[in-house]
């Protein structure tokens, strides 16, 4: 199993104090491999980034909600987010990986709603997790009578590769990552192109997060703010954010995640923007609301 880094462990306030009810829309928890087994063929395991942690950052950060992502490290084997969920009280939802579709029954399915999971992540081909079609569809036709969401983990080199897996999709689906749009091409990525077509449509939600991984020049990530914000100007209304927390898969130094909130306050541009992001679109998304 390829080492990775390790997140920050003396993470730093945001400059800003963050609107009441802000959402961290995707971290990931993990814990040690004796109480959580590690499924085989895992790209990476992180077991000191446990509940604990995650929610000790989020109160730094001003962070009051939250979604728990389940890590392919554990494939459809959910404990670690139910043991989260649980933990983190009602203020949290969780998102399955979408494995448990095809591999669990009804009854497991349900215990994960009961618990506050309310969407199913398909990663992206390298994490070891892929479905057959026949189970994809099927898959997408749970999603449906749960009225849960999909999410898509882009690939490395952008969403146009696996765009028509999601593309005609009538649920609610979001896309990771700012679809891995390359922010050297500027307008003319095709990734970033897609991305602000999808969002015309009323069920398509972008996540803007991995500023770290997306920038090819580095902190303070100058280079991706035009993209974040050609988001953002495409629908306001269909834009989450995640911290990414840990940040798995990290070959280089993970970012302190206060920076990553302000760099989040340079995207928005003011006040009401950073609340619809932070606050108001996640609690439609997530069901907050209800």
């Amino acid at each position: 199993m390829t080492q990775y880094q390790s997140f920050q462990p003396r993470p730093t306030a945001p400059s800003m104090r963050l609107p009441a009810g802000a959402c961290d829309s995707q971290f990931h928890v993990f814990g040690p491999a004796d109480r959580y087994p590690v499924r085989p063929g895992a790209a990476y395991e992180m077991p000191s980034a446990t509940i604990e942690t995650a929610l000790a950052l989020h109160r730094l950060l001003g962070i009051e909600r939250g979604v728990i992502v389940q890590a392919t490290t554990y494939g459809a084997d959910h404990a670690v987010v139910l043991d989260a969920l649980a933990a983190a009280g009602p203020n949290y939802r969780g998102c399955a990986n979408a494995a448990v579709l095809a591999e669990r029954d009804d009854a497991y399915i349900a215990k994960l709603h009961d618990a506050g999971v309310r969407g199913a992540r398909y990663t992206r081909q390298a994490l070891g997790i892929s479905m057959a079609p026949a189970e994809y569809r099927r898959s997408i036709a749970r999603l449906r009578e749960l009225g849960w969401y999909a999410k898509f983990q882009p690939e490395p080199e952008g969403i146009m590769t696996q765009v028509g897996q999601f593309e005609d999709l009538d649920i609610p689906v979001v896309i990771d990552h700012m679809g891995r749009a390359n922010p050297e091409a500027g307008a003319d990525d095709p990734s970033r192109r897609k991305l602000l077509e999808l969002l015309k449509r009323g069920n398509f939600w972008v996540m803007l997060s991995l500023t770290e991984k997306l920038s090819r020049t580095g902190e303070p990530w100058d280079d991706v703010v035009p993209l974040a914000r050609a988001l953002i100007q495409a629908n306001p209304d269909r834009v989450i954010w995640g911290s990414d927390w840990p940040h798995p898969v990290s070959v280089k130094a993970t970012p302190d995640e206060g920076r990553l909130v302000d760099q989040l306050a340079r995207y928005a541009g003011d006040a009401a923007t950073l609340k619809k992001i932070l606050v108001d679109n996640p609690a439609r998304l997530f069901g907050y609301d209800a």
